[in-house]
């Protein structure tokens, strides 16, 4: 039986709860209208988002260069390193579909981010009601992978904390509407920032009432190790200031020849199914 989470005063609205093979799944509850970003910044276009450097000794940059690369370095499968960077990879290619474009970028002084890019939400003249044309949203997000991970409240904590130390393009105020918040409050950014924080099980109690508290946008997602996202929900910040009214998410049952039956998250706009989207390079 479908019911809306809401946490106290400050509630944090990822919709309607779908049970699925144990994983809740969130939608928006009441879909509404977009709430674009302002003609002022829609009518000019952000300038190109430059990403940071990859350390030099980093000889990978996709899932595939770095099984190649682990296998000639002889690396543990076991270890954090290999387990890290294999989920983050895993991570950018799955929400792919989503509409998501991530490169990954950790290294020493990444202020706990892995991967930046954007998300360009699915929408397309046959969507019902499409919202205008805006920028994609830009992403700063976490991964959190690991048999001894803690999934808890200091997560989101720790993803509030990027926001603040995010690179030049990605960087926003709290509790700002998207106009003229970003970039330090120039004004000249037209593009919303949201934190995205991906973990191996599912939103915790603690998880999605830290996520209510919050003043950034910040949405959650569970993604197990094999990639086929299972999770995915917001809170009203994002909701506010993404222009993620609207849409939604629901479970897709399909089948794979080598893998069998399968389920997996898809996103829903005013309550009909989004198709997935093709990979775009960062």
């Amino acid at each position: 039986m479908a019911s809306v989470w809401r946490c106290g005063r400050a509630a944090c609205r990822a919709g309607r709860a779908l049970q699925a093979q144990q994983a809740p799944i969130f939608a928006v509850s009441r879909p509404r209208r977009v709430r674009c970003q302002s003609s002022s910044a829609s009518s000019s276009s952000s300038p190109p988002l430059i990403y940071p450097d990859q350390p030099r000794s980093v000889k990978h940059n996709d899932l595939a260069s770095f099984l190649r690369y682990a296998e000639r370095a002889g690396l543990d499968t076991g270890s954090t390193t290999y387990v890290g960077t294999h989920y983050e990879y895993t991570t950018a290619g799955h929400l792919a579909p989503l509409g998501f474009s991530l490169r990954r970028v950790g290294g020493a002084s990444d202020r706990g981010i892995d991967l930046l890019g954007t998300w360009t939400l699915p929408l397309s003249a046959s969507s019902p009601s499409p919202p205008a044309p805006a920028e994609p949203l830009r992403v700063i997000l976490q991964c959190k992978a690991g048999a001894g991970q803690r999934v808890g409240p200091h997560l989101v904590r720790e993803l509030e904390g990027a926001f603040v130390g995010a690179p030049v393009g990605w960087r926003t105020r709290a509790g700002t509407d998207g106009e003229g918040g970003s970039e330090g409050g120039s004004g000249n950014s037209a593009a919303a920032v949201i934190g995205v924080l991906v973990t191996e099980k599912p939103a915790t109690k603690g998880i999605r009432e830290a996520l209510a508290r919050s003043r950034w946008p910040m949405a959650y997602i569970f993604c197990p190790r094999s990639g086929r996202v299972q999770q995915m929900l917001w809170n009203q910040q994002a909701e506010k200031t993404c222009g993620l009214a609207g849409l939604g998410v629901t479970l897709r049952h399909a089948v794979d020849e080598v893998e069998g039956a399968y389920t997996h998250v898809v996103l829903t706009w005013q309550g009909k199914p989004l198709p997935p989207v093709p990979a775009q390079s960062p």
